[in-house]
């Protein structure tokens, strides 16, 4: 029947009950999430699982309007609002538990007022609980009870569907990764669980500010960061908020090579199909191994796309114009660049060909049939780890290469540059060809976008960025091998793609260009994913927590994070903004590479692994530097037995080796100490001999966090006992010096000495001024003597 005013008076005060819920600590709106619908174009996924999307505003519009005509359809579009977060959403994320107590007010709010008809506690049928009920497996939903029923309504129940994954045959590294498929069909979605999302206005406003300096080492952030794995929950936050994100919408239109002629074209794909490695392997098997079929997630593309197919419109000069051949095999680079693993030998095939064939299209291009190189393609001569130090005359590796500044010397700046696509100005991340390892690029962060005025680089573009020293990328722990640029103890933990800031600059023509990334620093990499377009699903990403200083081979943890940027982006806040996740999520971390070897076994350099008594890292300041013609590659210091005990000693003492805060193991400590007793609960049960059957289990990162630590070996104080209740001794009131003085002074009196200057003691002997009389006596007898 139709709404009286009566009823419609009851149902806006229902409304605005549950607009003026609050929570229970501070005075944050439980109704902000809802009053809005989902972005259709941010969350495309949100409308192919919810089949009757609701929001508040429509709802207490509709109600002001009059366009309901049954107080039940507003009782069942609220509900609809709270039953959709709660399906989409994981249950204990924040959002679900907004929803689930609003349509519990709601109930409570509706029950009160009898003028309101009845109401259903279970989902409404245009509910996604009811509508995919018969999508997933063992899913069972209670019927519908009469309206007038007042049970409690049943938990949400998350849907969790098999998703089949393509087979892969490109290397064994590759198989072992599983591709999730996409899907624009309501009726056989393949997501694993309900995706947590936020509107855009929420997450807008939930995305911190530039100013990220908001962790520091003993921060209570960082105290659940202590874990070798993510656990379960924080791996579904991070994969469900990516697969919401937004995708990445393809190349630009600028920056392409210039036009040439059909036979030159044809010389371009055949210098990549046939080039050959130093014995004799032809490269291009890493190209012709990605399928043609574009199954691969996250790409700009769907359309099929393979090598061959390229070199056959080539060849029938199908293409119209360079451009567009230069756009396909961007594409082709960039479908191989996702589906070989990172890290592995294929995947530096792929990035070796990608520069070379960069190589030929340049404006200087490469001629003739056969190409070689000592440096892979890459412009510059030496890579991270193999050039010198910028601060270190004495130091070893490839001089001129890098520089501890941005040259400003014979060349125009200018603000952003275009090169096969990619539009890349100051503060971008990108991979750009390394030439001493083509499967690893080297990372930087763009401080300057130019144009050569020398004579012989005349009007030659380029990119000055800072380099980011990497240990390993996660997937090279598996792959065939693994190439370090740090050099660590055995013990320092990594997390997952963890790189380094640097004090290197290097010039980089647009031909050493890869891709572009994205790099986050701790703050925020554990609270969210960059935007766009700072950064894309399926694009590489990196966290950065510390600086290494390559010449004293040591980890210094960034404090201040606005100083590691170009001075032009600091503290803005349109510099890589977030998603935010639904709570803090850490990466997981990794031992050294040298502890977990390839199938091949085979660990290289530049890096190295450093003894745990090689005096490294920082304290409070001061560098103890390491003695550098003494340090070979496997970081044995080769001159230490020319160092007396006493000074081996001293320096072991004042070192810090610099332990990751996200490490699994409890900090190293602050300062090795060199004498005393061992306290510790192994020395006091007898030893590891007496332990070597027994069991020992840690204490949980949570529960350690609550304890002090001691400030020299940053042990948790842990006591057997509470303290004794004694008396504790006074301090003395007095220095040494007083009390040595008050104790001379009373020696003198009870000996009668002299205190050293000739004249008596004034407390050993009494003196007596004289009389007139015997004045005046004395002087009449000296007058008569004279």
């Amino acid at each position: 029947m139709p709404i009286s005013s009566t009823q419609k008076s009851a149902i806006e005060e229902v409304i605005s009950a549950i607009l003026s819920a609050t929570a229970p600590r501070g005075k944050r709106q439980l109704c902000t999430i809802f009053m809005e619908l989902v972005d259709r174009d941010e969350w495309p996924e949100y409308y192919e699982i919810i089949p009757e999307p609701r929001c508040l505003d429509l709802i207490k519009s509709g109600v002001a309007k009059g366009r309901y005509k049954d107080a039940t359809d507003v009782f069942t579009d609220l509900s609809l609002v709270f039953w959709n977060a709660l399906y989409y959403n994981e249950p204990g994320s924040g959002i679900a538990m907004d929803a689930e107590t609003l349509k519990t007010l709601l109930e409570t709010e509706w029950k009160k007022r009898a003028v309101l008809p009845g109401f259903r506690t279970s989902p409404p049928p245009g509910a996604a609980q009811k509508v995919n009920k018969n999508i997933g497996e063992n899913i069972a939903v209670k019927p519908d009870p009469e309206p007038s029923a007042t049970k409690t309504a049943p938990a949400p129940i998350a849907v969790a569907v098999p998703t089949p994954t393509p087979a892969r045959t490109a290397t064994p590294s590759a198989q072992r990764l599983a591709l999730p498929t996409t899907s624009t069909s309501t009726s056989n979605f393949s997501y694993a669980k309900p995706i947590p999302i936020r509107p855009r206005s929420a997450q807008r406003l939930a995305s911190p500010d530039m100013e990220v300096d908001i962790i520091s080492a003993d921060s209570d952030d960082m105290a659940g960061a202590v874990s070798t794995e993510r656990d379960p929950a924080s791996e579904d936050i991070v994969k469900q908020l990516e697969k919401g994100l937004p995708r990445w919408p393809g190349f630009c239109e600028q920056g392409w090579m210039g036009e040439v002629g059909p036979d030159r074209l044809v010389e371009v794909v055949q210098a990549i199909k046939s080039h050959k490695d130093i014995i004799g392997n032809r490269l291009s098997t890493a190209l012709e191994s990605v399928p043609e079929e574009s199954t691969i997630p996250n790409l700009s593309y769907t359309t099929p796309l393979s090598l061959k197919l390229i070199e056959s419109r080539v060849r029938a000069k199908s293409y119209a114009s360079s451009k567009e051949f230069d756009m396909e095999m961007a594409r082709l680079f960039e479908k191989a660049r996702r589906w070989h693993e990172p890290g592995t030998d294929a995947y530096g095939r792929v990035l070796l060909l990608q520069r070379l064939y960069q190589a030929l299209t340049s404006a200087n291009p490469l001629l003739g049939p056969q190409h070689h190189s000592q440096t892979n393609f890459a412009s510059l001569h030496a890579g991270p780890g193999n050039t010198k130090p910028v601060h270190g005359s004495d130091a070893e590796g490839v001089s001129g290469v890098t520089t501890h500044r941005v040259l400003t010397k014979d060349r125009t700046f200018v603000d952003e540059v275009h090169y096969k696509g990619w539009s890349v100005k100051l503060a971008d991340w990108l991979h750009l060809s390394n030439p001493d390892d083509p499967g690893r690029p080297i990372i930087g962060q763009v401080f300057r976008c130019w144009v050569s005025d020398e004579f012989s680089k005349k009007g030659q573009r380029g990119v000055t960025v800072s380099w980011y020293f990497r240990p390993e990328q996660a997937a090279a722990y598996e792959a065939d091998c693994a190439a370090i640029q740090t050099y660590h103890p055995s013990n320092r933990k990594f997390w997952e793609g963890e790189v380094f800031k640097t004090s290197h600059f290097a010039d980089h023509p647009l031909e050493d260009i890869i891709e572009k990334i994205a790099c986050q620093f701790t703050a925020r990499h554990i609270r969210g994913r960059p935007r766009p377009p700072f950064w894309y699903p399926g694009f590489p990403l990196y966290v950065c927590d510390s600086r290494y200083n390559d010449r004293d081979r040591m980890f210094v943890r960034i404090k201040n994070w606005n100083s590691c940027v170009p001075e032009e982006v600091r503290k803005s806040s349109e510099f890589m903004p977030i998603y935010p996740f639904e709570r803090t999520v850490y990466p997981i971390t990794l031992p050294s590479p040298f502890l977990m070897r390839g199938p091949k076994g085979v660990v290289k350099g530049p890096g190295g692994l450093l003894q745990p008594t090689d005096p490294v890292g920082v304290e409070d300041g001061v560098r103890k530097r390491a003695r550098r013609s003494g340090v070979g590659d496997t970081g044995v210091s080769r001159g230490s037995h020319y160092l007396g005990e006493s000074a081996q000693r001293s320096s072991a003492a004042d070192s810090i080796q610099h332990q990751h805060p996200a490490s699994g193991l409890p900090q190293q400590p602050r300062n090795q100490r060199p004498m005393g007793p061992d306290r510790s609960i192994t020395a006091a049960v007898g030893g590891t001999a007496v332990l070597a059957n027994a069991y020992a289990e840690k204490l949980p990162p949570e529960t350690t966090r609550h304890f002090d630590r001691d400030p020299e070996t940053n042990e948790v104080l842990w006591f057997a006992a509470p303290p004794l209740n004694v008396a504790r001794a006074h301090p003395p009131k007095h220095s040494l010096t007083y009390l040595h003085f008050l104790a001379k002074k009373r020696k003198e009196q009870t000996e009668g000495t002299n205190t050293g200057s000739g004249h008596p003691s004034k407390r050993s002997r009494g003196y007596v001024p004289p009389t007139v009389t015997e004045t005046m006596r004395s002087l009449v007898k000296a007058l008569a003597d004279d």
